[in-house]
C-alpha cells in the first residue's frame, strides 16, 4: 500500500480549505436547503408512502437536480420543496456546488492555486525570484545540495517554468516585487531569497521587501553593477550582494546555502571556493581532526584560527574545536556537507 507523501497530505488539505471558503456561501445554502427539504417532506410527504429520513434526504437532493421517484404530494409543504427546489437548487446553488467539485478533482487545471498550496508546507526553504537562465542554474545547483526550493516568475510563459516543474519545484507566477506573490512563495520562513532577475532595481525592491517579512532571511542579489553592489553590502546589511560579472550561478546558490564564499573561480570548468566558518558547538565537527574531515568531504583545511593564534598550515592531526575559525578550500558540493555538519542536520547525505 502506498502511503501519502505528508506534505502532499497539507498540500491538500490547504487546498481543499481553500476552495471550500472561496465557494462558501453557495456550499452553505445548498446544506441549509438539503436540510430543510429532508425536514419538510419526513413529515409532511403524504402521495404514496410516508419518507424516512434517509428517503427524505435521497429525495431532497434528487429534487435540486431535477429528479424524482415519487409521486406529488397533497400537502402544500412538500409541494413548496417539490416545485421551488429545482429552481433553487439550479439557480442558487448546483453551478457553484458543480464548481467547487469540479475545481475540487481538477487541480492541474487551478495550477497555480495548487502550487501555493504546495509552496505552504515549506520550511527553511530557499526562494528564487527571476527563473532565466541564471535562476534555472541556481535551482539546479540548489537542488543538487539538497535544499529545498521554491520558484518566482512573472512571466507565466519563461521559458525554464516546464523544466523547474519538472523538478518538482512549485513555480508562484507573478511579480516578485510584490508583497502578496512573496507571501505565497512562503518568504516569512523562508531560510534565504535569490534575486535573479535582469533589473538592479527590481532585485534591490525584491530584497527590501523580503526583509521586512524575514528580518532574518539571507538575501542574495544578483547585480550587474558592481559599485552599487557594494554599497548595497554596506548600506543596507545584506549578507551579500554580488555583481553578475564577478559571480556566477553557482556561486549565488552556495551563499544563499549561508555558506560563506569569500571568492571563487573556474579551473577546467570547475568552480572551486574559499570559505570561512566557525565550528559550531556539538556540531559534527566540533572534535574531528582536520586530517578526517579534509578526506571524508574532498576539502583543503588552509586556515585554523583559535585563542591561541592562527596556523596557515594545520597539521592533520590537528583537532577542531568548538569556536575555531577555520578557511577551506573546496566546491560547492563539499562546502554544502560542511555546512550540514557545522549546522542541526549532523550529517551530510551522499
Amino acid at each position: 500500500m502506498k502511503l501519502v507523501n505528508p506534505r502532499t497530505l497539507r498540500a491538500y488539505l490547504r487546498d481543499t480549505w481553500l476552495l471550500v471558503r472561496e465557494f462558501r456561501y453557495s456550499l452553505l445554502l445548498f446544506i441549509v436547503l438539503l436540510l430543510v427539504g429532508t425536514v419538510i417532506l419526513r413529515f409532511t410527504y403524504d402521495a404514496d408512502r410516508p419518507l424516512g429520513w434517509g428517503d427524505a434526504l435521497d429525495t431532497t437532493v434528487k429534487l435540486m437536480f431535477f429528479e424524482t421517484t415519487h409521486e406529488y404530494p397533497r400537502a402544500w409543504p412538500a409541494q413548496v420543496v417539490f416545485f421551488f427546489w429545482p429552481l433553487l437548487g439550479l439557480v442558487l446553488v448546483v453551478n457553484g456546488v458543480v464548481q467547487f467539485w469540479t475545481a475540487l478533482f481538477n487541480r492541474r487545471e487551478r495550477r497555480e492555486a495548487w502550487e501555493v498550496a504546495v509552496a505552504s508546507t515549506y520550511r527553511n526553504h530557499i526562494v528564487v525570484c527571476g527563473l532565466g537562465k541564471v535562476g534555472y542554474r541556481v535551482i539546479l545547483h540548489l537542488l543538487g545540495m539538497q535544499y529545498e526550493v521554491v520558484g518566482v516568475e512573472k512571466n507565466p510563459e519563461a521559458r525554464f517554468i516546464p523544466a523547474i516543474r519538472k523538478e518538482k519545484v512549485p513555480v508562484i507566477v507573478g511579480n516578485a516585487r510584490q508583497r502578496d506573490v512573496l507571501e505565497k512563495a512562503g518568504v516569512r520562513f523562508a531560510s534565504a531569497i535569490v534575486a535573479a532577475t535582469e533589473d538592479d532595481l527590481t532585485n534591490l525592491d525584491i530584497g527590501l521587501e523580503a526583509r521586512l517579512l524575514n528580518p532574518n532571511i539571507q538575501v542574495v542579489m544578483r547585480l550587474f553593477d558592481q559599485d552599487l553592489a557594494e554599497r548595497i553590502r554596506q548600506g543596507f546589511g545584506f549578507q551579500a550582494a554580488f555583481s553578475t560579472s564577478a559571480l556566477a550561478a553557482p556561486a549565488l546558490a552556495a551563499a544563499a546555502t549561508r555558506a560563506a564564499v569569500e571568492y571563487s573561480f573556474y579551473l577546467n570548468d570547475v568552480l572551486l571556493n574559499i570559505s570561512r566558518l566557525t565550528v559550531n558547538p556539538g556540531s559534527a565537527l566540533a572534535g574531528r581532526r582536520v586530517g578526517e574531515v579534509e578526506q571524508e568531504l574532498d576539502l583543503s583545511i588552509i586556515l585554523l584560527s583559535d585563542p591561541t593564534g592562527v596556523d596557515f598550515h594545520p597539521s592533520a592531526d590537528r583537532v577542531l574545536n568548538p569556536g575555531d575559525q577555520i578557511v577551506v578550500f573546496a566546491s560547492l558540493e563539499a562546502l554544502a556537507c560542511l555546512n550540514r555538519m557545522n549546522g542541526m542536520e549532523g550529517v551530510c547525505p551522499r
